[in-house]
């Protein structure tokens, strides 16, 4: 059946996705096959146009109704949603370009569904910041780049026409370029198994002695590229985001299950009083509102999820642990947040908090 446009947050249509891909998540998760049926579903949907603004054919949907897009689209299916995710963040980077020609080249496309782009960037901001050596070098050349190194986390490269990744120059500056995958040099070897998300297919993208035209810049060589505002932030809302959506979840199953279970009633007020609050708090940060920190809003959204979905296993009891039932997914995916672009405070208090010495 046709998919609807999705054109707000509030559009019934968004309902009719979320449970098309809730019903496709368990068996997603069996098999961590890539989510191509969900992405064509999104892409049908609308979905991909939320982020770029109407001078590039997106819809330009503000960040508060991002974030409630999103909210609802994780709590039906976080791995695609993640994947969602990191689309999002290369069309972002390639659409706040300079680049004019390279816009109008691949955008469209993008925007449509037709194809694919991911990003490789985690190099340059949270991971593997303790070695020496940039671990994805360039050379400036006559006509572009010289790359060579890898980058240690892609989401779904092997699926990707053009990843949005960066490199370190000899003199330290960085450039962040549109690279098509099918450059000779570009390989990206079979994604490890995760713990949860397997099906996003994160894993490694090396680049051996790769030829980058020119063209394919988006920013630099400049110093610290993924601080020049080029596209979607680094350390914003969106993980944050995803893990109160999977919470959400959980709190749902909780609430299903108190009509038979009284038993539950208590720890799950309690538990749904502070998911309400979370929201609250997160769709203000992404209205302008500073009513807390986003590193403050990130442990607590952390804290939560694993809460609400072990929660959701104990009340699954001996069925949640089965595999197949969601409860125990829930709680796989949900150690993702221990891991993905958390910020070192963020990871900090969250230890502290499983040590018991919180305040």
């Amino acid at each position: 059946m046709q998919l609807t446009r999705i054109t707000s947050p509030d559009d019934p249509a968004l309902s009719l996705l979320c449970q098309r891909l809730r019903e496709h998540a368990t068996k997603l998760d069996e098999h961590q096959n890539w989510p191509a049926e969900q992405l064509r579903w999104c892409g049908e949907a609308g979905v991909f146009e939320w982020f770029v603004g109407p001078e590039h054919g997106g819809q330009g949907w503000t960040e508060a109704d991002v974030v409630r897009g999103y909210l609802a689209l994780s709590a039906a299916c976080l791995t695609t949603t993640f994947i969602i995710t990191q689309r999002a963040g290369a069309v972002s980077r390639i659409a706040a370009s300079d680049n004019e020609p390279l816009r109008a080249e691949l955008l469209p496309d993008l925007l449509a569904g037709k194809t694919f782009s991911t990003v490789g960037i985690s190099h340059l901001t949270t991971s593997r910041q303790h070695l020496a050596t940039p671990v994805l070098r360039a050379e400036e050349t006559a006509d572009g780049f010289l790359l060579d190194g890898y980058s240690p986390w892609v989401t779904g490269a092997e699926h990707a026409q053009t990843v949005v990744t960066g490199a370190t120059l000899p003199d330290g500056r960085q450039v962040l370029l549109a690279l098509p995958t099918n450059l000779a040099g570009v390989s990206a070897p079979p994604s490890p198994q995760l713990v949860g998300l397997s099906a996003s297919h994160t894993g490694q993208l090396n680049c051996k002695q790769v030829v980058v035209d020119r063209r394919w810049l988006l920013a630099g060589p400049v110093m610290e590229v993924m601080k020049q505002g080029v596209g979607a932030k680094t350390g914003g809302l969106q993980t944050s985001t995803l893990a109160v959506g999977l919470a959400s979840a959980a709190l749902h199953f909780l609430g299903r299950e108190l009509t038979r279970r009284p038993e539950l009633t208590e720890p799950t007020a309690a538990l749904g009083g502070e998911l309400a609050e979370l929201q609250t708090d997160l769709l203000s940060l992404a209205e302008g509102t500073e009513v807390c920190s986003n590193a403050e809003l990130r442990t607590r959204a952390n804290s939560l999820v694993l809460r609400a979905t072990q929660a959701a296993l104990v009340a699954a009891k001996g069925a949640g642990y089965v595999v197949g039932h969601p409860a125990g997914r829930w709680c796989r995916e949900a150690l993702f947040f221990l891991v993905w672009s958390c910020p070192q405070p963020v990871l900090q208090s969250n230890l502290c908090e499983l040590a018991g010495l919180s305040d």
